[in-house]
């Protein structure tokens, strides 16, 4: 009886020290791909925003649409 308690408790340390090492190695990814760089609501001088332009409208917006 005494092996079979011994053998339960080195498959739970070896068990708990896998998700240990499971975690740091999780821990330590995640904080290598985060930036650090400063964030503000400034746009950089020349920028108008993320938009492209649009070709302008061939039609008033209250005209109907005419169909060709």
């Amino acid at each position: 009886m005494s092996v079979e308690r011994n053998n339960h408790r080195t498959a739970i340390a070896f068990s708990a020290i896998a998700v240990i090492v499971a975690l740091v190695a999780a821990f330590a990814t995640t904080f290598e791909r985060v930036g650090t760089r400063k964030v503000d609501n400034e746009t950089p001088p020349g920028t108008m925003g993320l938009a492209k332009p649009h070709a302008p409208l061939d039609r008033a917006p209250d005209q109907p649409i005419s169909g060709h």
